[in-house]
């Protein structure tokens, strides 16, 4: 193989992929290749036809719902693929006109010119756990809905209950009631089997990503994370499924910016403005730092639930746990009285509860087996 290079853009759909090539060098030629359908095959003959001219091949696509098969397939074959992230592709303002060709020949130009971001690819069993946490926080959404459609069901026909609601006493409250017509009665019994399905999928994944923990290279990281307030099994699971191995991030600095944590700002001249948090990145993974960050609204203290989680960690990982729960209640009791709207506090402490998460993960490196 020689010295040159070329690089390949692919444009993936889920049957075609558009393909461009670009030479080597500022000036070199940046040509349409043409399509191929999207199965192994095609992919094959097409990595057959493109070595034959001796140049080591460089490949790039968008990230997107045809997930890594591509880059797993390409990888194997022995040629350097990245998947790149759609939102931070470079794109010039005045441009109206998009096609499969254009957006692979843009590929190919900017992966040539190194202005390409490129996404963490997991691999096969990360990506499987991934899917899992996912199912779950569907599951998650379905009962939220499905809880929302009967209370709302309630609230037309004037039926309150003032008390917190499903729990046991709730559910019998639910059997009590009763309407007029015998149709309410049925749309009431239709409502609440929705919710005790809902419910018992979200329970029966959350066992088995429990289940799962037991053969993943990163379970010691999840378990390690649990030491910290507010991160229970399934959110420490979900946290790490997201974000994969924590340790490919510098400083904690990288970790809050990928989250999305970190303030916006439009700056120029001796002008500074920052404005609320940019939301960039993983939004599950930021979702669950900002669940477990309103713990943190209490006094620090230890729970019996958090002190059996803590039990057979190491010390340094539960003295890193005690100082984020001695800094992060004060912290939001400081910014609660400076008038802070609870979001925004809330929205801080979870930066700063990423910090923690990465000098924990730090310490914990994942097994590899």
């Amino acid at each position: 193989m020689g010295d040159s290079i070329t690089y390949v853009g692919l444009d993936v759909h889920k049957d075609t992929i558009a393909i461009a090539l670009a030479e080597a060098g500022k000036r070199g030629e940046v040509r349409e290749y043409g399509k191929i359908a999207n199965t192994p095959s095609a992919l094959k003959a097409l990595l057959a036809k493109l070595a034959r001219g001796g140049s080591a091949l460089r490949f790039c696509y968008e990230a997107g719902p045809c997930g890594y098969i591509i880059q797993r397939q390409l990888t194997e074959q022995g040629h350097a693929c990245i998947v790149v992230a759609p939102s931070l592709i470079p794109r010039k303002p005045g441009e109206r006109i998009k096609t499969d060709r254009r957006d692979a020949m843009n590929l190919a130009k900017l992966h040539r010119a190194g202005e390409l971001t490129a996404v963490w690819v997991p691999d096969q069993a990360h990506e499987a756990i991934r899917d899992l946490v996912r199912a779950r926080q569907a599951a998650v959404r379905t009962l939220r809905q499905a809880r929302q459609q009967l209370s709302g069901f309630l609230l037309r026909y004037g039926h309150h209950y003032n008390r917190p609601a499903w729990t046991l006493m709730h559910r019998r409250w639910l059997a009590g009631l009763q309407f007029e017509h015998a149709i309410h009665s049925i749309v009431l019994e239709d409502c609440i089997a929705a919710v005790e399905a809902a419910k018992a999928r979200r329970d029966r994944l959350e066992a088995h990503i429990e289940a799962a923990l037991l053969d993943w290279s990163l379970a010691p990281v999840v378990r390690a994370l649990q030491a910290l307030r507010g991160m229970a099994l399934v959110a420490a699971a979900t946290l790490v499924a997201e974000l994969g191995d924590i340790t490919r991030f510098d400083n904690p600095r990288q970790l809050m910016a990928y989250l999305g944590l970190v303030p916006s700002e439009h700056s120029t001249g001796a002008t500074r403005r920052q404005g609320g948090i940019t939301k960039a990145g993983n939004g599950a993974a930021r979702r669950m730092l900002i669940e477990a960050a309103w713990s943190y609204r209490f006094p620090a203290r230890i729970s019996r639930d958090q002190l059996l989680r803590q039990e057979a960690l190491a010390k340094p990982i539960r003295d890193i746990a005690w100082k984020a729960q001695e800094r992060l209640c004060r912290r939001y009791r400081k910014l609660a009285r400076a008038g802070k709207l609870p979001t925004v506090v809330t929205a801080a402490i979870a930066r700063e509860l990423s910090g923690f998460v990465w000098a924990i993960a730090k310490l914990v490196p994942p097994t590899h087996g």
